[in-house]
């Protein structure tokens, strides 16, 4: 089992950045990629960014350019910076972590990010 503890939201101005952090811990021998979603009340959960175990980055297209995913040296800590953050940008963000073997993900509490205009 995966525990998942995100921090790091809070109230910006637009054109401002935050970084955000989930710290993972227990049974990470299962995890293969670790992402970061947003979701904003009546909307489904987006994702944002991805990194696999090995390393490799994913964003699609809407979060390319202004969002990065980063982890430390030991995985158990998972970063996504967000630059000129915009009042579009404002949502519960949170962290997942992918598993092989079907086991379905786990997911963190979320952490508020609100962005005044």
């Amino acid at each position: 089992q995966v525990q998942l503890v995100e921090s790091g939201g809070g109230l910006v101005q637009a054109g401002g950045s935050l970084r955000l952090s989930c710290a993972v811990s227990g049974n990470l021998f299962s995890v293969t990629s670790m992402g970061w979603y947003r979701q904003e009340p009546g909307n489904k959960r987006e994702l944002l960014a991805a990194i696999t175990d090995g390393g490799t980055t994913y964003y699609p297209d809407s979060a390319k350019g202004r969002f990065a995913i980063s982890r430390d040296n030991t995985k158990t800590t998972v970063f996504l910076q967000m630059n000129t953050l915009k009042p579009e940008d404002t949502a519960v963000y949170y962290c997942a972590a992918e598993f092989r073997g079907g086991q379905p993900p786990s997911w963190g509490q979320g952490t508020q990010v609100t962005v005044s205009s």
